[in-house]
């Protein structure tokens, strides 16, 4: 929730709060006798913000300084004559008044008495200077008993957190905010720059708004996965910047919503909310396919921090950003345990492959290890278990050359085959490998299943807000 602190009328009504159509005629000297201010190049309403003394405006005796201007009808030729519908705002626009003190109650005297009424004294304007001659002249405030203006903290803007992200960075560039940032809702609803006072600040207001953020997506993820089987349940949901691969982008980094939801990575424009939207995702990628690596300091492709990336099944790079190290630790986490539990799950993946011209399978099993065996007969031509794997090297293209350590002689047998999907097939010994290593931990899965997503913080810092 953004507030901003606002002078309004608390208790009482004005007899001229309701709308009114007012009929007035220009005058030799001095016009309408009005001045406004606003409009829509302003993002607030037209608003009388002077009445001159003795003049039309004020003699009509339905017109004050702070009344909205709805509508203008021009009744005869170059505006000698013009009816306004008009209406008093509750709530002026800040620079119509001063900052009052934290409990003013003030009635508006009468007109001739000379003291003026809490929004006249000299106003706070847009261009104000202590010498301005457009300052808000009391007798166009009106008497009015059993008013009553405070200062209050009004609601500015309200930013739904489920599904929201914020970025301390300049939309789609690496360059970082000092001490601000901004929250934008799934909606599109935009916070504005929230600038802090400090650094701590930012980063206790940043982990504050990670940690609700996470909760409730947690909360969410709950109630979706009831409607979910047990193979297709969500293990994580959240956003990360996607690194534009092409330099002669406009945009570095595009927002992308990132799903892992039984076998599969998902990669959105925008979270999903029905069933039919998962299917509509930007990319899908298998778990168990693909690489998943937490970039050094000096892996980094510019001045982002907490990166990581992403190889698929086709040996494509991805590279993503997130914006806390807490971010990037519920990433790897939530990565590791989809992925374990998938490989878990499926138990073994056979791929074909070619080994001196004939049609072979490889099946990569959870339980026995490597198991290769003629496509046609399905005769077995050798079988290792994953302890035997003592190396392996590939081409980068299609050739994987893998070194077993025979149990009885000890010695080291090289076996060589060739697959149309090179990377799917060394990326998936790898998620094979890492769950078996996870196995000799008993407390592996339950840690991954209950790590929270960012500690939870209490207090904040003072803000500044600027639009």
């Amino acid at each position: 929730m953004i507030q901003e602190q606002d002078v309004i009328c608390v208790s009482g009504e004005p007899f001229y709060s309701g709308e009114r159509t007012v009929t007035i005629r220009r005058q030799t000297v001095g016009g309408f006798g009005l001045s406004i201010k606003g409009g829509a190049e302003h993002n607030i309403p037209v608003v009388i913000s002077k009445i001159s003394k003795e003049q039309r405006a004020e003699l009509s005796g339905l017109l004050f300084i702070g009344d909205a201007i709805l509508q203008v009808q021009v009744l005869r030729n170059a505006g000698e004559e013009v009816t306004l519908t008009v209406s008093f705002l509750k709530r002026a626009p800040a620079f119509l008044k001063l900052p009052l003190n934290e409990d003013c109650a003030c009635a508006p005297s009468d007109q001739s008495s000379g003291t003026s009424s809490p929004l006249c004294d000299s106003g706070l304007h847009l261009n104000y200077h202590p010498n301005n001659t457009d300052t808000l002249s009391c007798s166009s405030w009106p008497a009015s008993p059993g008013l009553r203006w405070e200062k209050r903290w009004c609601d500015l803007r309200l930013i739904p957190l489920l599904h929201s992200r914020f970025s301390q960075y300049l939309p789609g560039a690496d360059l970082c905010r000092q001490n601000a940032f901004q929250v934008i809702a799934v909606d599109g609803v935009c916070s504005g720059i929230i600038q802090c006072l400090s650094a701590e600040d930012c980063i206790d207001w940043l982990q504050a708004i990670a940690s609700n953020i996470s909760n409730l997506t947690k909360h969410n993820i709950k109630k979706i996965n009831r409607n979910f089987p047990v193979n297709q349940q969500i293990v994580y949901m959240g956003w990360a910047e996607e690194r534009e691969q092409d330099s002669l982008q406009d945009r570095m980094y595009t927002p992308k919503f990132l799903a892992l939801r039984g076998s599969s990575l998902y990669k959105f424009i925008a979270p999903p909310v029905t069933t039919w939207d998962w299917t509509r995702a930007e990319k899908t990628f298998s778990v168990y396919e693909i690489m998943c690596k937490i970039l050094k300091d000096s892996d980094l492709l510019d001045r982002r921090k907490h990166c990581f990336s992403v190889q698929s099944e086709a040996g494509e790079d991805l590279y993503f950003s997130v914006e806390l190290e807490s971010d990037l630790t519920l990433w790897e986490k939530a990565f590791q345990t989809a992925t374990f539990l998938e490989v878990e799950r499926i138990q073994c993946k056979t791929y074909a492959c070619v080994l001196e011209s004939h049609l072979m399978g490889l099946t990569i099993d959870f339980s026995m290890g490597f198991v290769c065996f003629d496509a046609a007969t399905k005769a077995v031509l050798w079988r290792y278990k994953f302890s035997q794997l003592k190396g392996s090297s590939d081409d980068g293209k299609s050739k994987i050359k893998f070194l077993f350590q025979n149990q009885d002689t000890k010695q080291i047998e090289a076996k060589e085959l060739e697959f149309s999907n090179l990377f799917a097939v060394l990326h998936c010994i790898h998620s094979f490998f890492a769950a078996k290593v996870a196995c000799l931990d008993p407390l592996y899965v339950s840690s991954q299943a209950t790590s929270s997503a960012a500690p939870t913080t209490s207090g904040t810092g003072k803000l500044k807000y600027t639009t």
